[in-house]
């Protein structure tokens, strides 16, 4: 009688194909991306509350490192983001009904606008027939709609701004005791620690940078409009000021209203020199300055941030495209520098591929002389802890 062979006993653990573990990770991202944009209706208020939350953290530390009670420092940081959102949507309200109010009056001159172009071809040499073929699909109505249509975008950005509004107020109270919470994260999980404060940081300085040259470039661009004479010169200095937080293109979204608008009111000489205007004043501080600063401060690359503006704006539509570089840097920090096997990429993704600053006092947030402004160190990047 045969004996029965004994079963093979593998040792060791079964290794995963890496071709396999590659296909399983980008079907994984494919399903989440689908149920993000699937339900961007609640995660774009929940992300823009997020962001808000982080931007005003540092006003409630500040206010509990002066000894003073953690709810004053949620009354204060609450304030002053609750200020910022009603100031902004006021304006915007106000000027769009403005806006809305003074825009029958200009079917006439599009009518105007419409023959002289049919004369100019004329006098050219194009027939008849070819003249009403070009301009046969040029409706009055929605060139002149063009305006409404960017203004209720953008103020549908804050649409749900009672939504926001009520988790800032729920976030504010959760960030009472924020501090206590990242020292034990960083004490059970110091990886998941740095990522969340490169992410608070960046952001942070992010939004700082884009804060000051949005007011720049509001101002010099709402002064330049009303001496020009542009009507509702406070509307589109406030556009400005909003797409300035769009990166790489946001200078030319908040270019088409006031130019249609100049076309409009005084014909094409004054469109020309609103063009000219802005494409000085903002692609100057826009398109070459400030993208400096903000690869500065967030380590990301021109290319990478135009590309994270087309992802999120598929994504989340016109929130995303405001919140494009704080999501990326969310992602970054979820799926990069968590991980230290994985922070190698970041020298791809960056601006120089330089490596952040050490600190040698642990990972934890703290303040840099003079700016008020975080730096967080990477675990592993120093010696091992004891």
């Amino acid at each position: 009688m045969a004996e029965t062979p004994a079963p093979i006993v593998r040792t060791g653990a079964w290794a995963i194909p890496r071709g396999l573990i590659v296909l399983l990770a980008v079907a994984a991202a494919v399903v989440a991306i689908g149920g993000v944009k699937a339900f961007s209706d609640i995660l774009g208020p929940m992300l823009l509350a997020l962001m808000l939350t982080v931007a005003v953290q540092p006003l409630q530390r500040r206010v509990q490192n002066r000894g003073l009670p953690p709810w004053l420092g949620m009354i204060v940081a609450l304030l002053a983001v609750w200020s910022i959102l009603i100031v902004l949507v006021g304006v915007l309200v106000v000027s769009a009904a403005q806006l809305a109010t003074e825009l029958p009056h200009y079917t006439d001159r599009v009518d105007d606008l419409l023959t002289g172009v049919r004369g100019a071809l004329s006098d050219a040499g194009v027939n008849t027939e070819q003249i009403h073929a070009m301009l046969s699909g040029l409706d009055v109505n929605k060139f002149v709609g063009v305006l409404e249509t960017v203004l209720r975008n953008l103020i549908g950005v804050f649409s749900n701004l009672f939504f926001v509004v009520a988790l800032l107020l729920f976030m504010a109270i959760d960030g009472m005791t924020m501090s206590r919470r990242m020292a034990a994260v960083e004490q059970a999980r110091p990886e998941i620690a740095y990522a969340l404060n490169a992410f608070a940081i960046g952001t942070r300085k992010y939004l700082v940078v884009s804060t000051v040259f949005g007011l720049i470039v509001a101002v010099f661009d709402g002064l330049a409009l009303w001496w020009m004479g542009v009507p509702l010169p406070l509307l589109w200095a406030v556009l400005s000021f909003i797409t300035n937080y769009i990166p790489n293109i946001g200078f030319l979204i908040g270019l088409v209203p006031p130019a249609l608008l100049a076309l409009l009111d005084s014909g094409p000489v004054l469109m020309i020199w609103v063009i000219v205007v802005y494409c000085v004043i903002n692609f100057l501080i826009q398109s070459v300055i400030q993208p400096k600063y903000v690869g500065d401060s967030v380590g990301l690359s021109v290319t990478v941030t135009f590309l994270s503006l087309v992802f999120w704006s598929w994504v989340l539509g016109p929130l995303g495209a405001l919140l494009a570089v704080p999501l990326t840097l969310l992602m970054k920090a979820l799926l990069l520098d968590i991980d230290p096997t994985t922070r190698w990429a970041d020298a791809l993704i960056s601006d120089t591929g330089a490596k952040p600053a050490q600190r040698p006092e642990g990972m934890g947030a703290e303040r840099s002389k003079g700016v008020g402004v975080e730096s967080a160190e990477r675990p592993g990047d120093t010696a091992p802890r004891g």
